[in-house]
């Protein structure tokens, strides 16, 4: 028999981006709020001369056991699907802040064709543009209603930047000027702007100078340490849950925070969620936590799962189409790009900054000319100095042995003279990619796992081709003496790391018919049950997501007030 808690006013399962800026707002409204976490407690002091690349970036200290729980994968419904036993193509965060704590602090808004991109691509190149399997839809929500909330994240983050000339206005600048330009980025702005393209500074969340927020919070500036992905920030200089958004919900004295609750179940009666059914994992005892408002801000694939383990909303069905929890599954293309050795030339690269770099969008979005392509959407192509660790990285020209001598040689040659030039792919999603519950493998606790159905598409492929060319034409104009251009895409591999950016599952639109929540995230079925996070997005974007998981989340927060102060119901 579960122990049963006293009622609050909001439960939250997961305390990192969204569940810090659902619990600073709404404590912020006079709301009782108790965040459930699964993993440990996190502080500054816990980085403090720490910078241990094989025990953060190697050995994944700050990640999810996956021992514990993890993620099955195939690429197809004809195979079965098999456990991701040891991390590779993304990073699962757990502990309080959660991935928010490991990031590099890219943040970048997502361009206004985003979140119409259905229509806008529909309305450019007509209808047969979009491949019949391809299930994108606008997202119920414009840019411009978008963009003040994007406003409040930047100003709470002190987010340091300039004005991308090719993405969607601004009502304010950056709340930091750009970050340090080092001789590397200066060469990459000065070959794009030769090519006629329109570089600008990557907008980070590493401060460039300190700053001091409207809620009081102040933070030092970045020392380009490059200990940023995969590290805590010991400076506080990289935004994070645990620096800003926390401490303010705490101080407010309404805000309980319960690490190592690992939340199991919703608990629901007709279309109302009553509250949840968790762990305590240090000595499984088994609790109820009741709640007038439920609110989900934990990862991608916590979301849905829990979702799913507790029969709300209705399951995605591949075959029919018809379903909605699970849907979208989306990822990121990351694998096109080229890389440039100098042989006259040496860089500092070890000096860096998780967001350190330039990026430009004319490849971007709808940004250029589809007609001809066989691919919609596009990427960012950014060179990125994010601090060059010495265990993980040994840049080598294509045709060098993988060991031995001649490796050792080249690896120690081109340490320092070697520069990628990246493009970050968006991803768009298909009717045979979702999320649904294995009927194979189960958790610690016994429960079913997350499995992932998901591989490359002819759009990834050549989106790919085209992009790393493009990187490779930057390099050229760089004066690059070699130029290996990764043109090739094969299937979806989950063994190398590419990117911890995975989205959809409990996506958001304008009709209960093809979305799970409303442009509020509230769920269509489940008045009072919020599911935060980039689990809401029907796509995913040439970006990293960071920057639109916390405008959504201060959107959120608006209507869970709002919800809380009126009589109930649906918010649209």
């Amino acid at each position: 028999m579960a122990k049963k808690l006293p009622k609050v006013d909001v439960v939250i399962v997961g305390v990192g981006w969204g569940g810090g800026i659902i619990a600073q707002e709404l404590t912020k409204q006079g709301l009782t709020v108790v965040g459930l976490e699964r993993g440990k407690e996190r502080k500054t002091e816990d980085y403090f001369m720490v910078h241990d690349e094989l025990r953060y970036a190697l050995r994944y200290e700050l990640m999810q056991d996956l021992s514990k729980e993890t993620i099955t994968f195939r690429s197809n419904t004809r195979i079965r699907a098999l456990p991701m036993r040891q991390y590779g193509s993304f990073l699962i965060g757990t502990g309080l802040g959660g991935a928010g704590v490991h990031w590099n602090g890219q943040t970048f808004r997502f361009l206004p064709y985003d979140f119409q991109i259905r229509s806008k691509t529909i309305e450019r190149y007509g209808e047969k543009k979009i491949p019949d399997n391809m299930t994108i839809q606008d997202w119920g929500i414009t840019y411009d209603e978008m963009e003040p909330y994007y406003d409040r994240f930047e100003k709470l983050t002190g987010i340091s930047g300039e004005e991308n000339p090719l993405g969607g206005k601004r009502s304010s600048p950056y709340p930091t000027p750009p970050m340090k330009q080092t001789p590397a980025m200066k060469m990459f702005a000065d070959a794009a702007t030769k090519l006629k393209l329109h570089p600008y500074m990557m907008p980070s969340a590493n401060l460039s100078q300190q700053y001091t927020n409207e809620d009081g919070v102040s933070r030092a500036a970045c020392q380009y340490c490059g200990y940023c992905e995969r590290f805590g920030c010991e400076y506080g200089a990289k935004a994070d849950p645990v620096v800003t958004v926390i401490p303010v919900a705490k101080k407010s004295g309404k805000f309980e925070i319960r690490t190592h609750s690992h939340v199991r179940r919703i608990l629901h009666t007709g279309n109302k969620a009553t509250g949840v059914l968790y762990t305590d994992v240090t000595t499984g005892e088994e609790i109820e936590q009741p709640a007038d408002i439920v609110v989900l801000t934990s990862y991608v694939f916590n979301n849905a799962r829990l979702l799913l383990l507790s029969k709300l909303g209705r399951p995605y069905d591949p075959a029919t189409g018809k379903g909605v929890i699970g849907k979208n599954y989306a990822y990121q293309v990351i694998r096109g790009g080229a890389t440039g050795f100098f042989e006259e030339k040496e860089f500092n690269l070890y000096a860096g900054a998780g967001s350190l770099g330039m990026t430009l969008d004319d490849y971007n979005g709808d940004n250029f000319d589809h007609s001809d392509l066989k691919f919609i959407h596009g990427a960012s192509i950014s060179f990125s100095q994010t601090g060059q660790r010495p265990v993980a990285n040994n840049p080598v020209p294509k045709g060098t042995p993988n060991w031995g001598k001649d490796f050792k040689a080249a690896s120690i040659k081109y340490f320092n003279r070697a520069l990628g030039v990246g493009a970050q792919g968006s991803s768009m999603p298909f009717r045979q990619h979702f999320l649904d519950l294995d009927p194979t493998y189960r958790d610690a606790f016994g429960d079913p796992l997350i499995r992932i159905t998901f591989d490359f598409e002819e759009q990834d492929r050549q989106l790919a081709a085209f992009t790393a060319d493009k990187c490779g034409e930057i390099l050229k104009e760089m004066g690059a003496t070699q130029i290996d251009v990764r043109r090739e895409l094969g299937p979806y591999d989950i063994t190398p790391y590419q990117s911890t950016h995975n989205t959809g599952g409990v996506i958001m639109g304008a009709s209960p018919d093809i979305s799970a929540v409303n442009n509020y995230l509230q769920m269509w079925d489940v008045e009072n049950l919020f599911v935060i996070g980039a689990s809401a997005f029907p796509h995913n974007s040439g970006y990293n997501p960071t920057d639109t998981v916390g405008a959504l989340a201060y959107r959120a927060a608006e209507g869970i007030a709002k919800y809380a102060k009126g009589s109930g119901g649906l918010l649209v």
